[in-house]
Parts: C-alpha cells; sequence; structure tokens
C-alpha cells in the first residue's frame, strides 16, 4: 500500500503593494485554480458511482492580508460578504438543483476547526490489521442494518457510523476530527443513490487526490521536515431566515470546508449537497 502523501507546495503568490480593503479582508476569485482530482475520469467515475458527480464542486479565492487562525470567524464573515464572493461562491439549489449563487445577506457564521496534521496514507492502515478489509483489499460485508438515513451492509460502514459497533474505536475521536478522515468517510457514505465499492482502494485514492489537491505543505527550513501549512474549517452561514450555507438542509453529507493557505493568501472551498448525482 503507497503511504506518500506529497501534497501542493505553498510559495507566496500576492503581488507586492496590493490595496487592502478598509473594511477587513478583500477576495478575489480565482477561476483559473483547477481542482484535477475532481476532473480526473477515473474520479468523475467513481462520483457517478457514489451518487456525488455534479453535486461535488471546489472553487478557490485569494485574499490580501495575513491570515491569523485565532481570527478566522471575522476571515469568514468577511469571505460571505464580499462582493467578489457573492457573485462567484456556487452551491445548489434545494428546489431546482441547478447551482446558483448564494443571493441572500449572511448574518452569522460558524466555523469549526478541523484538524489537518496527516501525511501519509498508513493512517489507514489499521483497517487492515482489525479484518475490517481483507489483505486483498476487499471489504468484509456484515448482514444488512440501517443507520440512519445510511444501509450499512459491510464492517467498513459500521466503523464509520456505528458507535455501538466493536470496532468503533479503531479510530479515535480525534482520528475521526481530521480532515483526511472526513475527506474519506464523505466519499464512503456518498449521495443518495450511492453504489458503495467492494474494495478499499477507490475511495483510499480518490481522498488522497482529493487532499493533496486541497492542502499546502513545505519543508521546514532547519528540520528538512515536511509540515502541512493549511488551515481547515467547517461552515455553515445563517441568513435572517435561519440556515442558507451549505443548504437551507441539514445533513451530515452536505457540507463546506474551508482549506486555508496563508503562504499564498488562497482558500479553497470544498462543496458538497446531499442527493441524487449526475447518472449520465
Amino acid at each position: 500500500m503507497e503511504t506518500a502523501l506529497p501534497i501542493r507546495t505553498s510559495t507566496s503568490s500576492m503581488a507586492a503593494g496590493e490595496p487592502a480593503h478598509s473594511g477587513g479582508f478583500y477576495f478575489r476569485f480565482l477561476p483559473q485554480r483547477l481542482f484535477p482530482s475532481l476532473s480526473a475520469p477515473e474520479t468523475t467515475s467513481r462520483l457517478r458511482q457514489w451518487s456525488m458527480l455534479g453535486r461535488l464542486k471546489a472553487q478557490a479565492f485569494g485574499f490580501d492580508q495575513t491570515f491569523q487562525a485565532h481570527r478566522k470567524d471575522d476571515f469568514v464573515l468577511a469571505f460571505f460578504k464580499d462582493p467578489n464572493v457573492i457573485p462567484n461562491l456556487q452551491l445548489l439549489s434545494d428546489s431546482s438543483g441547478q447551482w446558483i449563487t448564494l443571493g441572500t445577506e449572511v448574518k452569522k457564521i460558524e466555523a469549526t476547526n478541523v484538524p489537518c496534521t496527516q501525511l501519509s496514507m498508513s493512517f489507514f492502515n489499521r483497517l487492515y490489521e482489525e479484518d475490517i478489509v481483507r489483505d486483498s483489499g476487499h471489504i468484509v460485508k456484515c448482514l444488512d442494518s440501517f443507520c440512519d438515513p445510511f444501509m450499512v451492509s459491510d464492517e467498513l460502514r459500521k466503523v464509520l457510523l456505528m458507535e455501538d459497533s466493536e470496532k468503533y474505536e479503531v479510530f479515535s475521536q480525534p482520528d475521526r476530527d481530521e480532515f483526511l478522515f472526513c475527506l474519506f468517510k464523505h466519499l464512503c457514505l456518498g449521495g443518495s443513490l450511492c453504489q458503495y465499492e467492494d474494495t478499499l482502494k477507490p475511495y483510499l485514492e480518490t481522498a488522497k487526490l482529493l487532499y493533496k489537491d486541497l492542502v499546502s505543505v513545505r519543508k521546514h527550513p532547519q528540520t528538512k521536515k515536511i509540515q502541512i501549512t493549511s488551515s481547515v474549517f467547517k461552515v455553515t452561514a445563517y441568513d435572517s431566515a435561519g440556515l442558507c450555507y451549505p443548504s437551507r438542509k441539514n445533513h451530515e453529507q452536505t457540507f463546506s470546508y474551508f482549506v486555508v493557505d496563508p503562504v499564498k493568501r488562497h482558500v479553497n472551498v470544498l462543496y458538497h449537497c446531499f442527493g441524487v448525482g449526475d447518472m449520465s
């Protein structure tokens, strides 16, 4: 099993003398910033099978000032109020299922810290060690049960969803909080017509590609060790009527993560809305 996770390296890209925004952060949309992990044919095919195709999107924005993690709430609120974000940040309409822009004034946000420390896919080796996945890579099946709103038909989904299952403790709560684990779990659970994989490899490969695309690293100048430079937040926003982003409906598989690169001064937004993915 391949373990190395070489991730996008940070280099500063802000032009000197760019104007600061009087109200705090100034953002700009970066449509030229592509996310090859999402457009690769193999990923597209998998997302179609998992009922996530056309419902999972990544967008990039730049910002103009030094990012300070302890001011994340100010940063995220400024993001939603920025005139360059409002017409460009995309989400799925609850009514039409089409991609739209926010179209409402955000009054309040919640930005939850998501730890992002993992540099190796060996993080998931315990799935083999605990016989959740066989040496062949096949996921061990179990009798069907229901863990609302998901069908559980194998040991992997048991570990992901069922707190009273005997192997749930294989991943501690700090493990489960990790961004890499969150990505992996979201891909495993998929959309509303998800066809589950029989083997672990497609989930691991796709999580790894996405993680590398979103997260930045640098080599520490003294120790030469690779360090993750990105800060990750799970974000929700509210308007005067209540929850408005990532959707007006709460669901475990409807999410938005902001991955902030303080060196490049970029924020990558990973968005998914639970539903029926593109089948065509």
